[in-house]
């Protein structure tokens, strides 16, 4: 024990500090939020993969009522038969489709027998970098319609609805934040048209199938968690040992052997 007070000096202590919380974000934040984002990737991969030769359903059968909504069957292609309601038409802004900016236009949908779900009719390509184009109106009278159920955003907080260019922007397509916005209530999920189907718009292309680099990343903040304090614990015995070649060269005895690891410690962990 003798040899371990030099820990207590402020250096070693704030290295100590440095370590210690850096291998808890590790554990704790840094690779749980890698591989919740490889989590909800596969979830996403799966789902679509499973859409592709599933048939359409009717969306009654997965939103049943108006609070309804069906974060486990994401990317499933339904049917639906009703009107759209132009008059709570919405964009959602700052989008983007193919690396290019676009507006996605919302709009609600009143199924018959069912509820009101919002329905993204697709996108649309601004005009000088903002300027809201003009786009073809919904149909009006009774439509059926096939599109891919999705899972509604959140918006960010700091960023409320705005009105530009005549028509509501939001920065998210929101359910809830549509339904405070516009007064009219739609189910929580919410509905993106497919190719040729009455109102739709440009269609963006499916999510490609990948994994991304999710995985691994939280694997190396994990290695990295493991490392930092065994490197912290090398560099304490390379400076015990340190000290006592210096204590054993002061009173005579005869010292260990000199090893590369002594050499390096010498060179870097004393500094």
């Amino acid at each position: 024990m003798k040899r371990l007070p030099f820990l207590l000096r402020p250096g070693w202590i704030a290295l100590a500090l440095v370590v210690v919380a850096f291998a808890y974000l590790c554990f704790t934040v840094l690779a749980p939020w890698q591989l919740g984002k490889n989590s909800r990737t596969n979830r996403e991969n799966n789902q679509i993969a499973a859409s592709l030769n599933a048939e359409p359903v009717a969306v009654t059968t997965l939103l049943p009522q108006q609070d309804s909504s069906a974060p486990d069957a994401q990317w499933r292609r339904v049917t639906a038969t009703g009107h759209y309601v132009p008059t709570a038409q919405v964009l959602a802004r700052l989008r983007v489709v193919g690396g290019t900016p676009a507006f996605e236009v919302l709009v609600p949908f009143t199924v018959d027998g069912g509820p009101v779900v919002l329905v993204d009719r697709g996108y649309v390509l601004p005009i000088q970098g903002s300027t809201v184009p003009e786009f073809a109106p919904v149909p009006s009278g009774t439509v059926t319609i096939t599109a891919r159920l999705r899972d509604s955003e959140t918006a960010p907080a700091d960023k409320p609805p705005l009105r530009q260019g005549g028509i509501t922007q939001l920065y998210a397509i929101d359910t809830a934040e549509f339904s405070a916005t516009t007064g009219v209530t739609v189910a929580g999920s919410y509905l993106q048209l497919v190719e040729n189907q009455p109102g739709v718009l440009g269609v963006a292309e499916l999510p490609h199938l990948d994994a991304g680099p999710f995985l691994s990343y939280g694997i190396q903040w994990i290695a990295f968690g493991i490392v930092a304090p065994i490197g912290l614990g090398y560099f304490v015995y390379s400076e015990i040992k340190a000290r006592r070649r210096e204590n054993a060269a002061a009173t005579g005895a005869p010292s260990a052997p000199v090893t590369v690891e002594d050499k390096l410690a010498d060179r870097y962990g004393r500094r």
